[in-house]
């Protein structure tokens, strides 16, 4: 696996041959889209409002019915997937920062529920996971998620929701313990209930929804062409991490790092690598802050931008195109800063069903975007 910082890695994007043509703006934030089958676009803001967008643009009211979200620095209504089989079960899932009842705590939650045909409601809410313990703090809730593709006892898709947890950033030993939802990836299925072969169902002591521990604060997650599992976190100063969670494994925060303290200085005893705990398959130092996370399948850029995975940047606002040895896993080549131009923080990065790469960008005025080839 490829450990490199990002000096040196980066070309120019002068002759990437793409521009970005705005599908619509005057967003709060906006965290997350879906594509619904008729065209039309959900998006989430983190304020606390799901909208539907016109093709046209148009943004529509906010859709009623959501929960309580509990909105505040990092936190509100974040991350948001259809079900596979919307198009006949109008089924979503999204995840947002809830309060505890008597107001003492906060932390992510992830709710089921179904859009009304007209789009104007969500019904059936359900919240199917919380994570515990809630605490007090602005910071670290991660939320992003993703259905499994793998195949499940019968052959079929097996459907597993996969959600990504940050730490809370004050709780950062927590993300090495078992007895917390804190720095984990969670695997549940779509009902909430534990699947019987996640790998800590039987250790006494442990969160049986737990996969993978020793995550710092997710921002991005997706399935490769494969239906294999990647996510991104944040490091501190510098360590992003790109990450493929394996069942039960440990991806070491905060006992290896490649990043510092914020202002500097070695975090704990300053290692990069430790017995028992995994190496990222590529780090960034200094840090881009990646969010939003998408392989591309399409030839809609032509063949040579198929299998490569694509990462929003908020700290330098850019998207950024990474080419792999292989479409599935294998070394980090080359990396490409796209619409750099727009200077906007992207927080999602998704394939659209028409093949096209969709963005979100993080603002009070927020936009949706469609990168088009350029002609």
């Amino acid at each position: 696996m490829l450990l490199i910082a990002i000096s040196g890695l980066f070309h120019s994007a002068l002759a990437q041959g793409v521009r970005s043509e705005t599908v619509a703006s005057g967003l709060q934030h906006p965290w997350a889209v879906a594509f619904l089958p008729d065209g039309r676009f959900l998006v989430t803001e983190r304020s606390g409002q799901l909208r539907v967008i016109e093709p046209d643009g148009r943004i529509g009211k906010p859709v009623e019915g959501l929960p309580g979200v509990a909105v505040g620095g990092q936190g509100g209504l974040l991350d948001l997937i259809l079900d596979a089989d919307f198009a006949s079960n109008r089924t979503l899932y999204f995840c947002f920062s809830e309060q505890s009842p008597n107001n003492n705590g906060n932390s992510t939650a992830l709710a089921r529920a179904t859009l009304s045909a007209d789009h104007a409601r969500l019904d059936n809410v359900k919240v199917i996971f919380s994570q515990k313990p809630k605490f007090v703090s602005s910071l670290h809730f991660g939320c992003r998620m993703v259905e499994s593709r793998l195949p499940g006892l019968n052959g079929k898709p097996d459907g597993k929701l996969f959600l990504a947890l940050g730490e809370r950033y004050s709780r950062a030993p927590d993300a090495q313990t078992l007895n917390n939802h804190h720095g984990k990836i969670i695997r549940i299925n779509k009902d909430g209930s534990v699947p019987p072969d996640n790998p800590f169902v039987a250790r006494a002591g442990a969160l049986p929804e737990i996969w993978s521990y020793g995550h710092r604060n997710p921002q991005g997650a997706t399935l490769a062409p494969d239906g294999s599992f990647w996510m991104h976190e944040h490091g501190p100063q510098g360590g992003d991490e790109i990450n493929l969670p394996k069942a039960g494994a440990n991806y070491g925060w905060p006992v290896i790092t490649y990043g510092e303290n914020y202002g500097g200085g070695k975090i704990g005893e300053g290692l990069t690598a430790k017995a028992g705990m995994e190496q990222p398959l590529h780090h960034w130092t200094p840090s881009i802050a990646p969010s939003g996370m998408a392989f591309l399948t399409s030839d809609r850029y032509g063949k040579a931008w198929q299998g490569n995975l694509f990462v929003g940047s908020l700290k330098f606002a850019y998207l950024n195109r990474i080419e792999l040895s292989a479409p599935n896993n294998g070394k980090v080549l080359r990396e490409s800063k796209l619409i750099s131009e727009e200077g906007a923080r992207i927080r999602d990065v998704r394939q659209g069903p028409d093949g096209l790469l969709y963005v979100l960008t993080d603002s009070s005025n927020g936009k949706l975007m469609r990168l088009l080839p350029s002609p």
